[in-house]
């Protein structure tokens, strides 16, 4: 399937809309839980001592949207979607529900044809979308469950979720959106749709479908519902459904996975915890081992993408689930889940990265499935060029890191002894309208330089090249590259490149960029690592050190 034949889903786009009615009996009493704390731009708030912990919103804040959550023992685990980047389905882990660390990936390649190895075609927007991860106790095995080009849906299953991660079934059938339930008797249901919600039943082995079955038709004057979550919880089956991008719904049902199901409405137009951002919304419940429940809900906060927000959950005495707000909003600010001091510190999301060992940590992903022939991690990652090409757009082998907000600073340290005439390597905040700073080497002189101007359409087909903004000279064979990212919500937020040649004195090249914060791309910005050829393959780089850092 070509990229003009994708089906173009309202839905899927994230507009922002406004309600005209309600189902019947579907607005709930929401809590108040009090008055908010100031927001903080980190996870867990310092309190005076003997103060009670708090967290605050976003629990971090990277860009991990269409999450599902699920809890294995005393450990959170949390999927993402990733579009084209590559590994796919990132999982991130905690014990506290609030400081997360890289954990794995459930789809190791895109293996879904050759556009996502930039190979006669592109993924730009396709891949990975809202997808499912669960737990089956009876072969202690991890579930990922999705559809691809809404062609097939794939199944891959790992006993660990640092993996390995192998495909274990190609299903017919495309479950958009899906929510995948492993029931107590270790039937796999799997809810899903947009607008019209269908549950189908796995055959036991998860190779096959046994039935599906529409249960429900979203009204009207709601519009649309997607994204489904399902759950087992008492004995009633719960579909939690997002509308996007402003609010939240779930169906219950107290006769079986099949329904009959009656909606209530969880959220609409909640404002929410990040100041510029959106409304809180298409996530995940999860219950700790204390019995409390959490709602783990994306907020929309572009140019960065869409970064996790949590909020304590309760339930009515007819079983419906009611979130706790602070001053009729989604608190900046709530009272740490009380669970277990944690076993360790999780790895944080931010800080150095020396490319220790030969492979790859989690925190990385490739724009598009990597050419591995090129490129090595041993103590340092080499880059050989894999594409000849002028369109880093086109460009095999482009290493990228999420951006972390609300501002932060990405810097590389770079050997470029190893460019071939004509090879383009550097630095770049990458996403529909890019920029970058990095060396280009021609007729055997090297210089640095800053270019913008690098574009897409909507169709996210290259319309431009990139602008030569700045140059300098360079001497020796070692540069650090440095990009400054602003990334609160709104617009006209900036990114600014600098380099140094000796690794404390920084100097600004070229002008501030300003980053796009459209929706239509739905992944937020990221630091990108590149080289490629522009006239023949064989040149490459060596990145010793990248490092992530925040004000």
């Amino acid at each position: 399937m070509s990229a003009s034949d994708q089906p173009r889903l309202p839905s899927r786009r994230g507009i922002l809309t406004t309600a005209t009615g309600l189902a019947a009996g579907a607005a709930l009493p929401l809590v108040n839980a009090g008055s908010a704390h100031a927001a903080l731009p980190r996870a867990a708030a310092q309190e005076p001592p003997g103060a009670a912990a708090s967290f605050t919103n976003p629990v971090f804040w990277q860009d991990f949207a269409d999450i599902d959550v699920i809890r294995v023992g005393d450990t959170y685990y949390y999927s993402a979607s990733t579009m084209h980047y590559s590994p796919g389905a990132p999982i991130l882990r905690s014990y506290d529900l609030v400081n997360w660390e890289f954990a794995g990936h459930s789809v190791p390649r895109l293996d879904f044809g050759a556009k996502y190895d930039l190979n006669g075609g592109r993924g730009y927007v396709r891949g990975i979308w809202a997808s499912s991860l669960a737990y089956r106790p009876s072969n202690r095995t991890f579930y990922w469950l999705g559809q691809i080009d809404f062609a097939r849906t794939y199944l891959y299953t790992a006993t660990s979720v640092e993996g390995p991660w192998n495909r274990h079934a190609e299903l017919p059938q495309v479950y958009y959106d899906a929510g995948l339930l492993v029931d107590t008797d270790d039937t796999m249901y799997v809810a899903y749709g947009n607008t019209q919600i269908s549950v189908a039943q796995l055959a036991p082995d998860g190779r096959s479908q046994v039935r599906a079955q529409q249960v429900f038709s979203t009204p009207s004057s709601i519009g649309t519902l997607e994204g489904a979550r399902f759950y087992k919880i008492n004995g009633a089956y719960y579909i939690f459904l997002t509308r996007p991008a402003n609010g939240q719904y779930i169906l219950k049902s107290t006769s079986g996975p099949f329904g009959p199901y009656t909606l209530r409405q969880v959220l609409l137009n909640l404002p929410g915890p990040i100041p510029g951002g959106g409304v809180p919304h298409q996530g995940g419940l999860v219950q700790t081992q204390a019995g409390d429940w959490y709602y783990l809900a994306f907020v929309d906060a572009y140019p960065g993408g869409r970064v996790p927000a949590l909020a304590p959950v309760t339930w009515t005495s007819d079983g419906w689930p009611q979130l706790q707000l602070v001053n009729g909003a989604w608190g900046a600010s709530y009272p740490m889940p009380n669970l277990p001091t944690p076993p360790r510190q999780v790895e944080p999301l931010t800080g150095v990265d020396t490319f220790q060992g030969t492979t790859l940590k989690p925190k990385w992903e490739w724009n598009h499935n990597p050419d591995t022939s090129r490129y090595t991690v041993n103590n340092g990652l080499t880059l050989r060029t894999a594409t000849v090409t002028g369109d880093l757009y086109a460009a095999r082998n482009t290493l990228t890191h999420r951006v972390q907000g609300p501002t932060s600073t990405a810097t590389i340290t770079l050997d470029h002894a190893a460019m071939r005439d004509g090879d383009r390597a550097g630095l770049a905040m990458l996403r529909d309208s890019s920029a970058w700073i990095g060396l280009r080497r021609d007729n055997g002189a090297t210089r640095l330089v800053m270019v913008d101007g690098l574009t897409m359409d909507a169709n996210w087909n290259t319309t431009g090249t990139g602008t030569e903004r700045a140059s300098a000279t360079v001497t020796g064979t070692r540069v650090w590259l440095r990009a400054a990212a602003d990334i609160r919500p709104g617009t006209g937020r900036q990114a600014r490149f600098s380099y140094s040649t000796n690794g404390t004195t920084y100097t600004a090249l070229g002008p501030a960029f300003t980053l796009n914060n459209a929706w239509q791309f739905f992944m937020g910005y990221r630091y990108a690592i590149f080289n490629h050829a522009t006239q023949a393959l064989g040149g490459a780089v060596t990145v010793t050190r990248f490092e992530l850092t925040t004000p």
